[in-house]
């Protein structure tokens, strides 16, 4: 045991402080900004938006229903941008992403927006005061230093501030088993147009079986994500998985990338002897993040259920609304663990036009006055994690943390003594998609 004490400068002040600068965090910021608020952001890394940029996450899942945009507002204007840039590559039905580009344009929002951020910045604790973050504690390559803000908005995917200021979270599964992560990664030398005459065009596990038999491969993974195209020979690879993964140890993280590394050799040789098209592919670069799926849940004022999924449900609160599947990897690589995947990545979808609400109260964590969360971290069950952990979830969760933090400061620094209605009319000014809220 060590104690270890000392007095340190607060650096910086802000209305609003953005802890973490992915997909939410950049929707939060923006949106918080565009209300008149001073508004700060750190990021750990070395640029913004997280698993879909130095993550190398391969694409944008779906914006849309299938007939309604779901992510409008900020999530719109940053596909707009990524587009207008020659970032965006059809595919099938999916955006591939040029990750490049896709760091350019956050740049460029924060920068317009004047919102100030600082890279390798890393919070590692909090002061907290009757139910109230007073400060985050931050270390980055000058040293340790402090932020002191009104309102606080998590955004750092595994809920980090949120924990360490004592709010309840989950993790996993009964069992704490949670997803596994992927090392994602970068190809060349793929002929597309081969590929593309193919059914599956690059996803699928066709050969995988095969490649174990043959010693190819050492484990029999039967969920094989797939490889996006995002350029004339490249392609983004979201291949492998590293089971067991606990993306809030750092020993696990460790042991993660280093297996992950080992087997993408092996990738390589399957999909050079047993698909078409992927016969010169060579791996160009990994990921400098791991691709975490699931970690904690910060279990908050409302939290959002599978039920709520199937019912379409409707929320007086309503910040937004979202569609995509239910998609939990799984556990093991076993037959059994993959049939269980597959029957809720097939069942556990909606229709065409068909949604579900997300309520304010799952960004409001328990026992907490003045912190937001939004991504990956908010409030529901494991099933409805593995639904809106995705990209434009993260951006709609987002938006609306950023304008309910900003109102929140207007409200004496009080997540839960905001107008809801006034919140609503904010974000459908922001363009947020919001069907059943009154104009």
């Amino acid at each position: 045991m060590v104690l270890y004490k000392r007095e340190l400068d607060v650096r910086y002040h802000a209305d609003v402080l953005v802890v973490g600068g992915g997909p939410a965090g950049v929707a939060a910021a923006l949106a918080a900004a565009r209300q008149g608020t001073s508004v700060r952001l750190i990021e750990a890394h070395s640029c913004l938006g997280g698993m879909g940029t130095a993550g190398m996450v391969p694409a944008f899942m779906d914006f849309t229903d299938g007939v309604n945009f779901l992510a409008d507002g900020i999530g719109r204007e940053i596909l707009d941008a990524v587009r207008a840039a020659d970032g965006a590559f059809p595919f099938r039905r999916s955006i591939g992403i040029r990750t490049e580009v896709l760091k350019r344009v956050y740049d460029q929002l924060l920068e317009d927006a004047n919102i100030p951020f600082t890279f390798h910045t890393q919070l590692v604790d909090v002061t907290v005061h009757d139910g109230s973050v007073g400060e985050a504690i931050c270390a980055g390559k000058t040293g340790l230093f402090a932020i002191r803000a009104a309102v606080f908005v998590d955004c750092t995917g595994d809920g980090d501030l949120a924990a360490f200021a004592g709010a309840p979270y989950e993790k996993g599964d009964r069992d704490g088993d949670m997803q596994p992560g992927t090392l994602c990664s970068l190809w060349s030398g793929i002929d597309w147009e081969e590929v593309e005459k193919s059914e599956t065009a690059g996803m699928g596990n066709d050969g995988i079986a095969e490649a174990f038999e043959d010693g190819v491969l050492t484990v029999e993974d039967l969920h094989l994500v797939g490889i996006w195209r995002v350029g004339a020979t490249l392609g983004g690879g979201n291949v492998g998985h590293t089971f067991g993964l606990d993306g809030t140890d750092e020993a696990s993280l460790t042991e993660a990338y280093l297996w992950a590394r080992k087997t993408l050799p092996q990738y390589e040789r399957y999909y050079k002897t047993y698909r078409k098209g992927f016969e010169d592919m060579e791996l160009a670069v990994t990921g400098s993040l791991m691709g975490v799926r699931e970690s904690r849940r910060i279990l908050g004022d409302y939290v959002l259920s599978v039920d709520d999924f199937r019912e379409r449900a409707v929320f007086d609160d309503e910040i937004g609304r979202f569609s995509y599947p239910v998609d939990l990897h799984p556990t093991g690589p076993d037959q059994g663990a993959y049939e269980e995947y597959r029957r809720q990545w097939t069942g556990l979808r909606h229709k065409d036009g068909e949604s579900y609400g997300i309520p304010y109260r799952v960004l409001t964590p328990r026992g907490l006055r003045n912190v937001l969360v939004a991504g990956r971290c908010v409030s529901t069950d494991r099933s409805m994690q593995g639904s809106i952990r995705v990209t434009p979830g993260c951006y709609i969760t987002g938006q609306a943390a950023g304008v309910a933090a900003a109102m929140s400061v207007q409200a004496g620094a009080n997540t839960r003594g905001i107008d809801i209605s006034e919140l609503q009319a904010r974000l459908r000014r922001l363009g947020a998609y919001l069907p059943n809220v009154g104009a």
